[in-house]
Order: C-alpha cells, then sequence, then structure tokens
C-alpha cells in the first residue's frame, strides 16, 4: 500500500476543494487511478465550504459561561460546543466531552487549530453527503472511481496523543465483517468488525499531521478495501447502549445513583 501526501496552498474559504486538490496532485505528478482512496482532512472541507465561525460574534448563554469557568475554557468558545453537540458530558480542563454525529468526540469537534485568529472550525455538515459529493466531482473531472474520506483527529480511551477517523465516507466500504472467518487455529469469530476507513484515516493522519505541515489531502494505493456506489452509513456507528466503553460507564452511573437515592 502507498501513501502519497498532497501538499497545496492554504485552503480558503469559497475555494473549490476538489479542483484544489487534482490540481496539486497534478503538480506534484501523483496520478490518481481507479481504486484508489483519497482521504482529505476535514479542516480544509470545512473551511472551503465556509464552516468558519468568528467568536466575537458569538455571545454566551449562562450555561456556556459557567462551563468556561469550570473548564477553563472561552464562553464564546463554549457557547459554539454546546450549540454543535448532540450531548455534552463533562469535560476535563480545555476539553468537553461530547457526542455529535453519533461519535465521541472533545468539543463537538469545534477546533481552533488552523483556522484564522479568534475563530474556529466546524465540522463539514453532513460528512457522509460531502464525501459522496466530492467522489462524484472527482469521476466527473478525472473519469476515475475513488474512494473518498473525510478524515479528522481524534482521542482514544487512556490513551494520549490523537489518531485518524473517517467523519465521512464514500465509494468503498468501511467496515469489514469478520463475523463469518475463523482465525489462524480454525476457531470462529463471534464479534470482530474491521473498521477499515478509520484505519485508512490514521494513515492518512500520519501525513497529513497536527500542525503546519499543509498536506490536507492523502492518496492511498492498493488499499484492500472493497469498492461501491453506495452502503449503509450507520455501519460505522454503535448505539451508545452496546458500546463497551459508553455501556459500561453508563450503566455504572445509573446503578451510582440508584444507590445514592436509596442510601
Amino acid at each position: 500500500m502507498q501513501i502519497i501526501g498532497i501538499r497545496t496552498l492554504p485552503i480558503k474559504p469559497g475555494d473549490d476543494i476538489t479542483a484544489t486538490i487534482l490540481n496539486a496532485a497534478r503538480d506534484q505528478k501523483v496520478e490518481v487511478e481507479d481504486g484508489d482512496i483519497l482521504a482529505i482532512a476535514s479542516k480544509a472541507v470545512a473551511i472551503a465550504r465556509g464552516r468558519i465561525v468568528d467568536l466575537s460574534l458569538i455571545k454566551p448563554s449562562a450555561k456556556a459561561k459557567s462551563l468556561g469557568r469550570k473548564f477553563d475554557l472561552q464562553p464564546e468558545y463554549v457557547e459554539l460546543i454546546i450549540r454543535e453537540a448532540d450531548k455534552v458530558y463533562g469535560g476535563v480542563r480545555k476539553a468537553l466531552l461530547t457526542l455529535k454525529n453519533s461519535i465521541l468526540t472533545p468539543n463537538s469537534g469545534v477546533d481552533r487549530k488552523n483556522a484564522p485568529r479568534n475563530s474556529v472550525a466546524l465540522w463539514p455538515e453532513n460528512p457522509h453527503l460531502t464525501a459522496e459529493q466530492i467522489r462524484t466531482e472527482i469521476l466527473e473531472k478525472t473519469h476515475k472511481h475513488l474512494g473518498i474520506l473525510i478524515v479528522d483527529s481524534r482521542i482514544t480511551p487512556l490513551r494520549m496523543g490523537t489518531v485518524g477517523i473517517a467523519l465521512g465516507v464514500a465509494g468503498f466500504e468501511p467496515v469489514r465483517d469478520c463475523r463469518s472467518g475463523k482465525d489462524i487455529y480454525g476457531k470462529s469469530v463471534f464479534i470482530t468488525r474491521h473498521c477499515v476507513a478509520d484505519d485508512l484515516s490514521s494513515a492518512a493522519h500520519m501525513i497529513m499531521g497536527e500542525t503546519n505541515e499543509r498536506t490536507p489531502a492523502v492518496l492511498i494505493k492498493g488499499a484492500s478495501v472493497k469498492m461501491t456506489e453506495s452502503f449503509d452509513t450507520n455501519v460505522l456507528n454503535i448505539p451508545v447502549e452496546e458500546c463497551l466503553y459508553m455501556g459500561v460507564l453508563i450503566t455504572s452511573s445509573r446503578k451510582q445513583e440508584s444507590a445514592a437515592l436509596n442510601f
């Protein structure tokens, strides 16, 4: 498998992200071929599509001010986090734990990094649809059938540092179901599913970096994926009660609350 970074000038609001990446690939003599996976940084997509907010225009609510004091966060920033979140669970200094688009993520994906001064970038709206639109645009411009990933970074429980996560996917099946297979000893596999979309996102994230690399796109060649025109995007998510981390924590919290009430 080959992983090729595509450098561009800084992406600006209103830029044609597809044309920008294809032109940069051509200039860098990177050939786009059928079956390739093009991973694009979510921040680049968000900026191109105007998902930038000037914090000076945000009026924080009382709740935002309270959370800001508690977790040492700018109240205007917290207000945007609350607006973007499906649920806010709590936090630590400088970060809130939120649920957004069925993804457990810090700060609802609202990010200061690589956004203009006193501004923040939001996640792209409807990332799977956005990925499909980009896939269609590339097909029209190049006549090549690509898979598309919109990539952001995430943190993993009890692990230091960020890894990649697929916010949006198009053109290939993002999860491989291993439950009908057997391991090397012939034992049946009962629960394992392989999220190839997140694995590829982490590979791309390694090249994109987290600071001033200016590599918003990565072309992945030779990935072991099944190309497809459509799939159920819900396959990437599981209900909260079936999640090992969230299911256990919520059950434990409910038991503690019940015990306190019965004391």
